[in-house]
């Protein structure tokens, strides 16, 4: 559902009676929560959730008992990188997905606006889901924890169901970034190209032309892939909702950079800091759910692997420019992937 832009008065919202923490929420950005939740019901409170890079994120509390989380796009479109454009309209249709597959554990959409005209960027609310974030959840190493190795084995089986979900093309959901094609070498390479692309635009110095070698030396490996599946992308632990107590998967949200492609992206959405291990719980869970194992060690998907750690390595070094990270967090944060991005261009492109 999409607001009528031409109906909507974030003026005219009372917010004296909405229980909220001032010190988060101001009462501009209450009347205007109040405003996308009109046809939703009446907001009673709201707090900000952190944790995320991308988007504005908001628990709407309602007068009926209900709580929503509404997720709001960046207002200053200029700083994103190109591979962002209309991201939250990919992840309401994801969410969409999830409508005839509770097996995806994703929340439900429950409004969206894409108007723009009352928060600056497009707007999805979704359902609240139970547990808590794996991150946070207070899990030991999968190996001395049961409860971690039993949410590691079910996220192998999650991805599992995500990539039964057969796409009409290769590359990102949406159209406004135009990063699509045919086939999984013309999709990627695309990507890449985008996001050297925004390397120049922001004045980031990344290798482009050993980038360029790697990725045009192993075009076989790449056309490997012929069938686009539906990839998170960003499964991360953060992004995970488990049981304390048991480590049982409950949720899984910000699926906003999901695409269609190669199954094995979401094993470094998962490991996006580079450690490159393959734990064997989570490939026992995709292969139980799968009926056959992840090909991870043929030299295609170990080529593959190490293309997808060079993207992720680009998107990490060069987001961090636009997005003004904390200068101590920058460091880390682009020390982390450079030091990974030229382990792997090593790999994939080994000096003569």
């Amino acid at each position: 559902m999409s607001l009528d832009p031409d109906t909507v008065d974030t003026d005219t919202v009372d917010t004296d009676t909405v229980d909220t923490d001032t010190d988060t929420v101001d009462g501009d950005t209450l009347r205007r929560l109040a405003a996308v939740l009109t046809d939703v019901g009446e907001l009673a409170g709201a707090t900000r959730l952190t944790g995320g890079f991308f988007a504005t994120t908001y628990r709407a509390r309602l007068t009926d008992g209900r709580s929503v989380v509404v997720k709001t796009a960046p207002a200053d479109e200029s700083r994103l990188l190109t591979y962002e454009a209309d991201l939250l309209r990919a992840e309401a249709l994801v969410y969409g997905v999830g409508a005839d597959r509770p097996d995806l554990l994703l929340p439900s959409v429950v409004t969206t606006d894409f108007s723009r005209s009352v928060f600056p960027g497009d707007v999805v609310v979704a359902s609240w889901l139970p547990g808590v974030p794996w991150d946070r959840a207070g899990f030991g190493a999968p190996g001395d924890d049961p409860r971690a190795a039993r949410a590691q084995r079910e996220l192998g089986a999650l991805m599992a169901r995500f990539h039964r979900v057969a796409g009409p093309r290769f590359g990102y959901l949406v159209d406004a970034s135009g990063l699509v094609g045919d086939t999984w070498p013309q999709a990627f390479g695309r990507m890449v190209d985008a996001l050297l692309a925004d390397a120049v635009r922001w004045g980031v110095d990344v290798p482009d032309q050993r980038v360029r070698a790697a990725v045009a030396a192993h075009q076989d490996a790449l056309a490997q892939v012929t069938s686009p599946v539906l990839v998170h992308h960003d499964l991360w632990p953060g992004n995970l909702f488990a049981d304390p107590g048991t480590g049982e998967l409950l949720g899984v949200i910000d699926p906003e950079r999901a695409l269609w492609g190669d199954p094995l992206l979401d094993l470094l959405g998962a490991d996006q800091a580079g450690s490159d291990a393959l734990p064997a719980g989570l490939l026992a869970g995709y292969a139980e759910q799968a009926g056959a194992p992840l090909d991870v060690g043929s030299p295609g998907a170990v080529t593959r692997l190490g293309l997808y750690r060079v993207l992720w390595s680009l998107i990490w070094i060069i987001e961090a420019a636009p997005r003004g990270y904390d200068a101590e967090f920058a460091t880390w944060y682009v020390g982390t992937a450079r030091t990974h991005l030229d382990a792997a261009l090593a790999r994939l492109v080994p000096a003569s």
